[in-house]
């Protein structure tokens, strides 16, 4: 492996390799420490209150918050750090004698595109596959001894086929009972069935629901028949998750269950579809943004200038700033604005991309 490496790579390739991956785990292990620390101040009454085992708190609650932050920061650890020791280079004047060797800037470029390559892969699976893993531990700990707040909705509707509705006015997570239920089957445009309970119960073993009390209401035309009957099992498509809203739930699906229950939403038309499609789009154009700000990082940093690493550092932090507010409100426009998910989630990554390019344009060579 080492031959192989060394008879691939120059020197000068090995060296900006070595800094880089060098430089981006050590800033994130600092960020790490950071943030277990400031949570584990800003947490201490919750666990203590929520008299949680510190087993659960080491292994759910920071077994899913580390790799969460790590990752979520990633990208911008990586731009930092791209930044300060290329920033440190050309104060030393490293950078020129490479560029004046007959070395392109494109080909300067190279050890930093590989080097975030491989940030960009563990990324990228740790978006598709780690991490909604991990979320489910940590909002499993958050839901069992932090959330104080009733998440469930009220009068909900979904639509279960083409054909069936449904209606529940409220559900109480607690006792797995929803209150005031309502189930219409069509014929096209033309009420075919209805039926109404006061409760429906969610047998979490059978996985089946229940009406300890119900009336349909069977409607044939002008001719209309009204039956009232007690004690019915059934299975309906649906669960008592369809009736709960939590910030964090979609993060913790696995990316195949997300995109089944995207292709449900479609039919159900909860009003949940924008946030499930854009969870699962960024999974995949997120970890693009180590390329994106490699090259911005590169191309702001390479230049000597007057106090040394303090003013590129100072504008790798504003972009770091705005990038996330950007990447934040993304989903806004979708929501807000009726843009496709698909279009916001590159946003951030075309805005910031096109920046990059014009900063390459205008580094030196």
């Amino acid at each position: 492996m080492t031959s192989f490496f060394k008879k691939h790579f120059k020197v000068i390739d090995r060296y900006i390799i070595g800094k880089y991956l060098g430089t981006f785990a050590f800033t994130l292990g600092i960020f790490v420490v950071i943030t277990v620390v400031f949570d584990i101040s800003e947490r201490l009454d919750n666990f203590l209150k929520g008299k949680a085992p510190i087993h659960d708190i080491v292994f759910q609650y920071y077994a899913g918050f580390v790799p969460f932050y790590l990752n979520m920061l990633s990208p911008l650890i990586n731009f930092l750090a791209v930044i300060f020791f290329t920033a440190k280079m050309a104060n030393q004047t490293e950078v020129v004698p490479i560029l004046s060797g007959k070395v392109s800037f494109n080909r300067y470029l190279r050890p930093y595109f590989i080097s975030s390559t491989i940030v960009f892969i563990i990324s990228f699976f740790a978006n598709v596959f780690l991490i909604p893993y991990t979320n489910r531990l940590k909002n499993t700990f958050e839901n069992t001894y932090f959330n104080d707040v009733d998440p469930t909705r009220s009068e909900t509707h979904i639509q279960l086929d083409k054909n069936t509705f449904v209606y529940l006015q409220s559900y109480d997570e607690v006792t797995h009972a929803g209150f005031n239920f309502i189930l219409e089957k069509f014929n096209g445009d033309e009420l075919r069935e209805k039926l109404t309970a006061p409760r429906i119960n969610y047998d979490s073993v059978k996985h089946i629901w229940s009406l300890p009390t119900y009336t349909v209401r069977y409607v044939n035309g002008l001719d209309e028949k009204l039956v009232t009957l007690a004690n019915k099992d059934t299975v309906l498509d649906m669960r008592p998750t369809d009736f709960v809203v939590r910030d964090n739930v979609y993060m913790a699906i696995s990316t195949k269950e997300l995109h089944k229950n995207i292709i449900k939403e479609q039919i159900r038309g909860t009003g949940a579809l924008i946030d499930m499609q854009y969870e699962e789009y960024r999974r995949f154009v997120y970890p693009f943004a180590t390329y994106v700000l490699t090259l911005i990082g590169v191309s702001i940093s390479s230049r000597k200038v007057r106090g040394g690493i303090g003013l590129p550092l100072g504008i790798g932090i504003f972009l770091c700033f705005t990038y996330i507010v950007v990447d934040k409100f993304a989903i806004v426009f979708s929501i807000k604005g009726g843009m496709p998910p698909i279009i916001t989630v590159f946003m951030p990554n075309v805005l910031f991309g096109i920046l990059g390019y014009y900063l390459l344009l205008k580094a030196p060579k």
